[in-house]
């Protein structure tokens, strides 16, 4: 059943057309991905089909009924409200059927009226309250911010940082369950760990359809059962995640090259006919013309453009960089304790790990800009390194895209060749007409492909890169794996796409609690693989170095049950049935149309039953827990 149907949209903005004659259609409980490159519209179709921004013609329609909510890029909320009020305020629909639930049950202790009426509107409330998350759903919000990394749920969202204000938003959308979320880049700001988690509630928990931009690849395989694609103004569909998309995508452009192909070769026998033939021409010899001249008019397709990056590395010397026994403390938290690194030519060494543990310090350590607390940073004397920051701190806002790139000058140099800004440019893809716009009017995936244009215009031997990912489009990140790797860059990276380690890293540094950073050589797929292998290591095995060019304790493996938890295991099916049969029991009492009488008792029985769930969850997590640990001790 269709959530949503658009046909024939379009939409410009002066002379750039975004999209034009697009169709679609978005069923109920579906998954679909949506793809293109970076400035083709993406945001602005999804805001098109959330209702908030117009079209240029077309007609968008929705069933009845359904909600849609929409991730922005850059929530807007009032400073003054916290995390939690802003969540629960997207419960509007629960908190409406709780409302009338309670207001039915005290006008049912009042007495009088129409007790039948009034019962079959109070089980109609109580459907509607399971029907949108049941009646502790208000008790899921902590838990839903606690999964997004939200730790301080009373405080203001005006002293979060931009990060976090985006997953209070996404913690928003989760919760209100709409009829279609439209999630816009919902990994930004998330951690590897995070990530894995929404994936699995997207794919095992939410019950609405769901559009998803999003450059995570994996993410987008195995959440995505359908795709699309953006691209020059046209919408395609594809079914299935990323791979098969990939895969259509090929066949597409393969088809279009052989229908051009015949075109041409159609074109070329044609204009030999006509060439050898007498100025007096029949009427067959006439419709002939037409067809060549009708061919002659069709447009080629235009080649897939994809951005051009390329890295200039100088000579290194012996030394790179080395810790040796660095520790780094911040605001009075152990972030790295005792950490050996050597850098090695060529490597390139991803960094992962919880939001705020550290990551960016680190970086900042290594680059020399704060000093470590305890041991030594070595920078190599030959060693230069190319910078590229979250915040991409080193453009100018109001200046255009050309002026923050040339820096002013007439001519760049870029590998020893002195060359046009403008055609430097164009290997970003950003055309001359599109070169004078200003950073500020751009979205954050243009801002990256500008970032990474004035970064490589510089030589350097160690590129360094925190969040690159964000907002970069598949194609750039392809480009950018391709630069990285045929380079032989020497490189440390921050980030969370899984895909891009996968693709990218000879080795894995971990940042795994308390201080403890690990070396793991290997992609992230190895670093998983080592890791569940340290933790089910016996405690009577020395533990060996994960990698030969970094220095860091193995984690621990995985202790078995204690005999108190094994006591608690044994009896905990137990609890869980006696609390279930509480919840049945304070079920069935309230289902009495006598007890509302009573208005006292009716209040008291149903914070008992809500007490009765929230308990009843809770074993069942403990149980799940437990059995958890006791089967990774056997492993």
């Amino acid at each position: 059943m269709p959530v949503l149907h658009a046909e024939n949209l379009s939409k410009s903005y002066g002379p750039q057309v975004l999209f034009d004659d697009a169709t679609l259609t978005l069923r109920q409980g579906e998954r679909v991905g949506l793809v293109g490159v970076n400035g083709s519209g993406k945001s602005t179709l999804a805001r098109v089909l959330a209702g908030l921004e117009p079209v240029d013609s077309g007609t968008l329609s929705r069933r009845r009924g359904a909600t849609i909510e929409y991730l922005e890029q850059r929530p807007d909320f009032d400073p003054n409200r916290t995390a939690r009020e802003i969540v629960v305020e997207g419960l509007a629909a629960w908190s409406e059927a709780r409302a009338r639930y309670d207001e039915i049950a005290a006008a049912l202790a009042k007495g009088g009226g129409d007790v039948e009426a009034l019962l079959a509107a109070q089980a109609e409330a109580e459907a509607d309250i399971e029907r949108l998350g049941g009646w502790g759903k208000d008790h899921q919000v902590d838990a839903m911010l606690g999964h997004l990394g939200i730790h301080r749920p009373d405080d203001p969202v005006g002293t979060f940082s931009g990060g976090e204000q985006r997953r209070v938003a996404l913690a928003r959308i989760l919760l209100a369950e709409p009829s279609l979320a439209i999630l816009d880049e919902p990994t930004n700001h998330l951690d590897v760990e995070t990530i894995d988690w929404l994936e699995g509630f997207l794919l095992n928990e939410y019950r609405g359809a769901i559009l998803l931009i999003t450059h995570d690849r994996y993410l987008l395989d195995r959440v995505a059962t359908r795709t699309l694609e953006l691209d020059r103004g046209k919408v395609y569909a594809y079914d299935g995640g990323y791979e098969d998309y990939l895969e259509a995508k090929a066949e597409r452009l393969a088809h279009a090259a052989r229908v051009e192909q015949n075109r041409q070769n159609f074109l070329r026998r044609e204009l030999d006919w006509l060439r050898r033939q007498p100025k007096a021409r029949g009427t067959k010899q006439k419709a002939r013309i037409e067809r060549a001249e009708e061919a002659m008019a069709q447009r080629a397709p235009r080649a897939e453009r994809v951005a051009n990056l390329a890295l200039e590395t100088s000579r290194s010397g012996k030394t790179i960089l080395e810790l040796r026994g660095v520790s780094i403390e911040r605001y009075g938290r152990n972030l790295v304790r005792g950490l050996d690194l050597y850098l090695t030519e060529g490597e390139r060494i991803g960094i992962v790990g919880r939001n705020g543990a550290g990551k960016t310090t680190l970086l900042r350590a290594l680059l020399g800009e704060i000093p470590p607390s305890k041991g030594q940073v070595v920078i190599g004397q030959n060693t230069k390194f190319a910078y590229f920051d979250q915040g991409r701190s080193g453009l100018d806002e109001k200046a255009s895209i050309l002026e923050n790139v040339s820096e002013g000058h007439a001519k760049i140099d870029v590998f020893g060749e002195p060359i046009d800004p403008r055609a430097y440019l164009e290997r970003f893809l950003f055309d001359p007409d599109k070169q004078r716009t200003p950073v500020a009017a751009l979205s954050g995936g243009e801002r990256a492909r500008v970032a990474l244009a004035k970064l490589l215009r510089h030589r350097a031997n160690v590129v360094v890169l925190d969040e690159p990912t964000n907002d970069l489009d598949v194609a750039t990140l392809g480009a950018l794996e391709q630069m990285l790797v045929e380079s032989g860059a020497t490189a440390l990276v921050v980030t969370h796409d899984r895909y891009f380690l996968d693709r990218v890293a000879t080795s894995i540094l971990a940042f795994e609690g308390d201080g403890k950073v690990v070396c793991y050589p290997g992609n992230y797929e190895a670093y998983l693989r080592l890791r569940a292998q340290s933790q089910s290591e016996p405690a009577t095995e020395k533990p060996t170095e994960p990698a030969t060019d970094a220095k860091a304790k193995r984690p621990k493996q995985q202790k078995a049950l204690t005999y108190r938890e094994e006591k608690e295991l044994e009896g905990i099916l137990g609890a869980i049935e006696e609390a279930e049969t509480k919840v049945a029991d304070l079920e069935a009492k309230l289902s009495d149309p006598g007890i509302y009488a009573d208005g006292d008792k009716v209040r008291d029985l149903m914070a008992a039953l809500e007490a009765a769930k929230i308990e009843a969850n809770r074993l069942v997590a403990r149980w799940e827990e437990l059995e958890a640990k006791k089967e990774a001790a056997k492993a």
